[in-house]
């Protein structure tokens, strides 16, 4: 049975059994396949940042609060309910790429970050990482090196 999802505040709630895969590989498709679309060059997996990443979920696992790590990377968060797959968050971040306006390089809703992360041209390497929440909740992030979101840059 597929995974149905539905987005609150943010937030996943998924409903179904799924069969998680949480590989790099699950992680850099989903991405890649954004940054091709765009013209710009695939991510590469980071051990580095996958240990930066899970050692960042784990401090999440008490209450699963959504907060930035606040470090030197590029990030991307989520946090769901059920059995959620890390390609769910990152499509979930996907999701925003209608509110990204190439024209005047700003988010149409203010909601767009997430995805630009994900396409920003100098960022060449990722990392990912899931916690399993005290609360049953998944919490999610993905590291980015070099970090975008760059003022005043296009991400593309």
């Amino acid at each position: 049975m597929r995974s149905q999802y539905h987005v609150m505040l943010g937030i996943f709630f998924f409903i179904g059994r799924t069969f998680s895969q949480n590989s790099p590989q699950d992680f850099l498709e989903v991405h890649n396949e954004a940054r091709a679309q765009v013209g710009v060059p695939p991510l590469s997996w980071n051990h580095t940042l996958e240990a930066y990443a899970q050692k960042y979920a784990n401090t999440r696992i008490p209450d699963c609060n959504l907060e930035h790590s606040m470090g030197p990377f590029g990030e991307n968060i989520a946090e769901g309910y059920g059995e959620m797959k890390g390609s769910d968050s990152v499509k979930f971040w996907l999701s925003e790429k209608p509110n990204y306006d190439y024209y005047s390089n700003s988010c149409v809703h203010d909601e767009c970050l997430h995805y630009t992360q994900i396409v920003w041209r100098d960022s060449l390497h990722l990392g990912c990482a899931r916690a399993q929440c005290n609360n049953n909740w998944v919490f999610v992030i993905c590291s980015y090196s070099p970090p975008g979101n760059i003022e005043g840059q296009r991400p593309y």
